[in-house]
């Protein structure tokens, strides 16, 4: 027997474990009859969600992302969707996500290609460009991104650029212009081996960003250069704005300042300074944008700031491990809503460090905090505007323990002047860059 081989004598031992435990057959009844997560699901918390909020900001209809990967896109839009719906006297009101979603994918095909050729030199098995390779062409993203799409190129309304069956189920069109990319990048490798200068090998890049805009206006539709605004509000009154670009449109409703937003995350692994800001190689999506940066800071300092902003009349933006502890039928997140050690007879005990080290965990989606319950000055529960239609949770809105928002949420936007002067301070500190392939580099992409 080879060392280190399953060897018939314990594979007998294992056997006659399993048939002298009597616990043993009652698990396996369950769980070949259902799923796992029905069998260890702690039905007294998921019956019993209390979605009272003392603080609640949402009396607005969520949205669907439907089957794409565009929930950091839907929760930017859905952050500034209610300044604009109250300044034009509207109940609701929706921004064109495909909009946003268009002019992403073409900016990350340049973005990504641009890394391509920064490369070129290194082997194709390269732990960066396999990196690079492995996903050309994702939906997700981050808040930084999301700020530099809307600075370059605005916004409008959902009517002026509607959802297709693409934008709404992008699998497909991912598969083809992850395929364009792949030869482009196998050319520009080529040619930069063959001697071509940066020149040469950008000309070769916008011949493919060309392909990529084509295909994407056939999936997509044509972002308008200008359009007409006309709406009638909620008291009955037609307006008519004068024809306008996306970018004035942008400037003309969004009544946030998001350039004063900055990202601040929770990273409690050993390698990660409180305190210090970070990048991660090649993670962005505009070429020229301000590079994706984040504020390493404690999870009960976010908590703090999204309370406050809440309580303030403003909802946060945040970034999370969505399919953790997480029940779609009560739409609610519980960090001990399922008993699975109960059910396998173990004990797991990785905390937020040790999951983000061994692969176990990263953020995957991006939602609204909406609402806060306070007690003695301390949030015991939040209200998330989820961006997955209304069939779940309270019409679309989930509810999240304090306890899941310490073990599952990574990140948040916050206003600059929200933070204490030394961690502002920091902000200008030059950060560390992490690898390409870091868990901090996930993009929210969660369908």
């Amino acid at each position: 027997m080879n060392p280190g081989e399953l060897g018939p004598d314990l594979l007998e031992t294992l056997a006659k474990e399993r048939g002298a435990d009597p616990q043993h057959q009652l698990w396996q009844n369950a769980l070949t009859a259902h799923l796992v997560d029905t069998v260890a699901l702690d039905r007294r918390r998921a019956l019993a969600v209390d979605r009272s909020m003392s603080h609640r900001l949402d009396a607005w209809s969520v949205t669907n992302q439907k089957r794409s990967g565009r929930c950091w896109l839907f929760a930017g839009l859905n952050l500034v969707r209610p300044g604009a719906a109250r300044q034009m006297g509207l109940k609701d009101f929706e921004f064109s996500q495909n909009h946003l979603l268009f002019w992403d994918k073409l900016e990350k095909a340049n973005h990504w290609l641009e890394a391509v050729i920064t490369l070129a030199d290194r082997d194709v098995d390269d732990r960066t460009v396999a990196h690079l390779m492995a996903s050309p062409t994702e939906d997700g993203g981050q808040w930084n991104m999301f700020v530099a799409l809307v600075r370059k190129h605005g916004l409008v309304p959902q009517s002026v650029m509607p959802e297709t069956a693409s934008s709404g189920a992008t699998h497909q069109l991912n598969l083809r212009l992850a395929a364009v990319l792949r030869q482009a990048a196998r050319d520009l490798r080529a040619a930069a081996a063959a001697g071509d200068d940066l020149e040469q090998l950008r000309q070769r890049k916008t011949e493919t960003v060309d392909v990529v805009h084509r295909m994407l206006s056939l999936h997509l539709g044509t972002p308008p250069e200008r359009f007409t605004w006309q709406w009638t509000d909620k008291d009955d009154v037609f307006h008519r704005e004068p024809e306008t670009t996306p970018q004035e449109f942008a400037a003309r409703w969004v009544d946030l300042p998001l350039d004063d937003y900055v990202c601040v995350v929770h990273d409690p692994r050993p390698s990660s300074p409180v305190g210090r800001t970070f990048t991660v190689e090649h993670l962005g999506n505009v070429v020229g944008a301000p590079p994706v940066v984040y504020l390493n800071v404690d999870v009960a300092q976010i908590k703090t700031w999204a309370q406050e902003a809440i309580v303030g009349g403003e909802p946060v933006w945040f970034g999370c491990d969505v399919d953790q502890m997480h029940h779609g039928d009560s739409g609610s997140w519980d960090a001990e809503l399922f008993d699975y050690d109960g059910v396998y007879g173990t004990r797991t005990d990785l905390d937020k460090a040790d999951r983000l080290l061994h692969g176990a965990t990263a953020m995957t989606h991006a939602m609204l905090l909406t609402g806060v319950d306070v007690v003695d000055g301390r949030a015991r529960r939040w209200r998330v505007e989820n961006s997955w239609g209304d069939e779940k949770g309270d019409k679309g809105f989930w509810t999240m323990t304090d306890g899941w928002f310490d073990e599952y949420v990574f990140e948040t936007a916050v206003r600059r002047d929200a933070l204490p002067p030394d961690l502002r301070a920091a902000l200008d500190s030059e950060p560390i860059v992490l690898p390409a392939w870091d868990p901090m580099g996930a993009l929210a992409r969660d369908v």
